[in-house]
């Protein structure tokens, strides 16, 4: 069975079950700033979880797109991969255990509506109890109840590092909850009975595979703390395509199913030096970066631009190792064209994410022989801080890859040495990007805060029509004119131009109310307000808001400057003069008022 029909079939089943089917959130949070990617279906639900009503009612499924990074360095193996789609189902303060487990046992076993898997393959565990929650002794009489052996039925519990194998939180606020989890035998022959020790040593071995997991969201969390039981109980399920994937096509892991197939397949053919993890490390991150750059990320050195830098790396350095010398383009191709179905956003920006991701890998490639060469001229005992940051800062490796080549040596690396480097690297940065941009003005005169707040609606702009991917790298503003820095990959042409210039003199025309409000630091970056250099701003900041009578909003963004009180203060039409590069990855504008 393939990933479509999988997946279809997925949903198919829990529609019949009164299940309204949602569209696949981005990867980019909207409503989450403590995590960087969307790493869990249930991470776009989470104020539905906690008791607003969702407009699509209380019983909800999907297939969401994911992210982890976590276990990065265990991608290569027969399971892990970065990106991932989770098939999941809800209940908002609706159905609970006992429909949730049913169903679940049900879809993975009936032959009629769901994957027919063999039932005498089937493992599962349950919450074993701790200081927040009881042993979940409900969940095991269910199990019992549709026929799954006891002695195949594992109560579990914390384990010698205090890890919690069946207790679902998605971090230190927010909904959580005990779970129960199942797994599946790959092996050819097949397992049979375990005991509970012989079960974690075949996880272990990766002979049984976990392919869908039922939280019960009954407690909510405060700062790292169980603080009370939910208005309602929630359920939150999901059951990785990957995995169902390798499973019902009968491989031994996830790269040989037909979600990967198209991409390995161009990896074989390239390869000169064939090695399969390498292999794997390839179509992993280069599949991961597409989807990532689908959702408007591209690379920077933070935040999610640096985790997309890192992947984009890492596949280029493992591509060296295999002997592949050609570009990207096959290889996004193939992606490009399995999902394109499915996720229609990757067919339209392909070209986009080519242009990207070559330019990207090809700035690396320039440097990765010379900073592999620096490598080996290191100290074969260990690398010192200074060492590592100077890979880091001339030839673009992150430390991770260090440390990676590092353990390949059998050497260690000075991690909080490098620490110590970056940050002085960070502090003369940021002082000299305050320094030169502090506001961006060179004076509070009339023209000069004209200029300031059109500067923040031509920024508004060239989001609207070239994407969230834009952000502010540096400003100047005069009483004559603005230039003004944003990140963006390419050219911008004049009639995007002409429509950011149309974009700002609508709302001049408009005479809008140029408001500010106060607000946490935390909440405006929730609410998406845009904004440079969060970390120099205290803890309550100032949003200025361009917003009209008629409740249009032209600009949302956090400031520290001067403004007009109204755009139809600003005298003179707004023009933009000229468009050019300024570094790379960054373009650099000029206008005037007229």
């Amino acid at each position: 069975m393939q990933s479509a029909e999988i997946r279809s079939r997925f949903l198919e089943f829990f529609k019949k079950r009164g299940h309204a089917i949602i569209p696949s959130a981005p990867l980019i949070p909207e409503n989450d700033p403590s995590v960087l990617f969307t790493t869990a279906g249930m991470h776009p639900l989470v104020p539905y979880l906690l008791g607003q009503a969702h407009p699509s009612g209380t019983r909800l499924a999907n297939s969401q797109k994911c992210v982890r990074t976590q276990d990065i360095d265990e991608v290569g193996d027969k399971t892990h991969d970065t990106f991932f789609e989770m098939l999941g189902n809800w209940s908002l303060g609706d159905y609970f255990k006992k429909n949730a487990i049913t169903w679940s046992y049900e879809f993975l076993t009936s032959k009629e509506e769901g994957l027919g898997l063999d039932p005498k393959r089937l493992y599962v565990t349950v919450f074993g109890g701790n200081e927040d929650a009881p042993r979940d002794e409900e969940s095991f009489a269910i199990w019992k109840s549709l026929g799954v052996p006891e002695h195949r039925i594992y109560f579990m519990t914390k384990d010698v590092k205090g890890k919690e194998p069946n207790w679902w939180s998605p971090g230190d606020n927010g909904p959580c909850g005990p779970d129960s989890e199942m797994f599946y035998d790959v092996t050819e022959r097949g397992l049979g009975d375990m005991t509970k020790e012989e079960y974690m040593a075949a996880d272990d071995r990766q002979e049984v595979v976990e392919i869908w997991n039922d939280v019960f969201m009954e407690y909510e969390k405060k700062d790292g703390k169980v603080i009370g039981k939910l208005k309602n109980k929630n359920v939150d399920t999901g059951a990785g395509l990957e995995r169902l994937c390798m499973v019902m096509q009968k491989t031994d892991n996830v790269f040989a199913t037909d979600l990967f197939v198209p991409i390995m397949s161009v990896i074989h053919t390239q390869a000169t030096k064939y090695d399969e993890r390498a292999a794997r490390i390839v179509a992993d991150h280069i599949r991961t970066a597409v989807f990532m750059m689908g959702d408007g990320v591209t690379p920077s050195n933070t935040d999610r631009g640096y985790v997309l830098r890192r992947l984009i790396r890492r596949a280029v350095r493992y591509a060296d190792q295999l002997g592949i010398v050609g570009g990207f383009e096959e290889f996004i191709e193939s992606i490009t064209i399995k999902y394109q179905e499915i996720y229609p956003i990757l067919a339209e920006k392909k070209e986009t994410i080519i242009d990207e991701f070559t330019r990207e890998g090809s700035k690396f490639k320039k440097t990765l022989a010379n900073g592999l060469r620096e490598f080996e001229k290191l100290s074969i005992s260990a690398i010192s801080g200074s060492d590592a940051f100077a890979l880091f800062s001339t030839y673009g490796f992150p430390l991770e890859m260090t440390e990676e080549l590092a353990i390949e040596k059998g050497v260690m690396v000075d991690r909080a040495g490098f620490e110590v480097e970056f940050k002085k690297h960070q502090d003369l940065s940021r002082s000299g990007a305050e320094q030169k941009f502090k506001g961006g003005l060179a004076d509070t005169g009339e023209k000069t805060t004209m200029l300031h707040t059109c500067t923040h609606l031509m920024l508004a702009g060239l989001r609207k029509y070239l994407g969230d991917h834009v952000h502010q790298a540096g400003s100047n503003i005069t009483a004559e004119r603005t230039r003004f820095d944003f990140t963006h990959p390419e050219k911008v042409s004049r009639e995007v131009l002409d429509q950011v210039e149309a974009y700002v003199n609508e709302a001049i025309s408009k005479q809008c109310p140029v408001i500010i409000e106060q607000m946490k630091k935390e909440e405006a970056q929730a609410q998406g307000v845009e904004g440079s250099f969060w970390e120099k701003y205290p803890d309550v900041v100032d949003v200025y808001r361009v917003k009209c009578d008629d409740g249009t909003v032209y600009s949302s963004e956090l400031c520290g400057g001067p403004h007009v009180k109204n755009t139809a203060d600003i005298k003179g039409r707004f023009h933009i003069t000229k468009e050019e590069a300024s570094s790379a990855g960054v373009r650099r504008v000029k206008a005037v008022i007229e």
